[in-house]
């Protein structure tokens, strides 16, 4: 009998690697987010959320708004209102040239999100996002899922379904 003759697969393999660790999983489930900055902070959202990123674009104020609403934009004969991130997670006015708009969809509501810039789309295992720290912000705390690292950055993943629920609530 060989010296393989009552091992498992599993065991074979680390024999011939010359380790004896676990398999790794290859099949894990990934998720999709859009990594997004607002001044140094970096945030993300579930890729399934936003239906597009546009570049900036001339919005239309309505009057009467909140003032976290921009205005509307016409997109391919689509009316689309734009909410500035920047206002409903309370950072200053920002500069618009160079920003983006991310056409999102939760919560029963679509909307464009104006954003300083978008880093990255990517994908990330299940288990990379991490819960949110003890620290945040207490006003963030309800819109923030958990935290993953991108490029040796945090990224503080938002709910954008609670984010868009509490803005047509009113709380935003």
């Amino acid at each position: 009998m060989t010296e393989t003759g009552n091992l498992s697969l599993d065991q074979i393999l680390a024999l011939k690697r010359g380790d004896s660790g676990p398999v790794v999983n290859v099949d894990e489930p990934q998720v999709k987010l859009v990594v997004l900055t607002l001044g140094g902070d970096w945030f993300a959202f579930h890729g399934g959320k936003v239906r597009e990123v546009l570049p900036d674009c001339p919005v239309f104020y309505l009057p009467g708004c909140p003032s976290s609403m921009e205005g509307v934009i016409n997109v391919r004969g689509d009316i689309e209102t734009v909410i500035g991130l920047r206002s409903v997670l309370g950072y200053p006015p920002g500069e618009e040239a160079g920003s983006r708009i991310l056409l999102c969809q939760a919560a029963g509501m679509r909307s464009g999100v104006r954003v300083d810039a978008v880093e990255e789309v990517m994908d990330v295992p299940q288990s990379a996002i991490q819960a949110p720290p003890h620290t945040i912000a207490e006003n963030r705390k309800p819109i923030v899922l958990g935290i993953v690292t991108f490029g040796g950055r945090q990224v503080t993943l938002l709910d954008l379904d609670r984010l868009f629920a509490d803005y047509r609530a009113g709380l935003a």
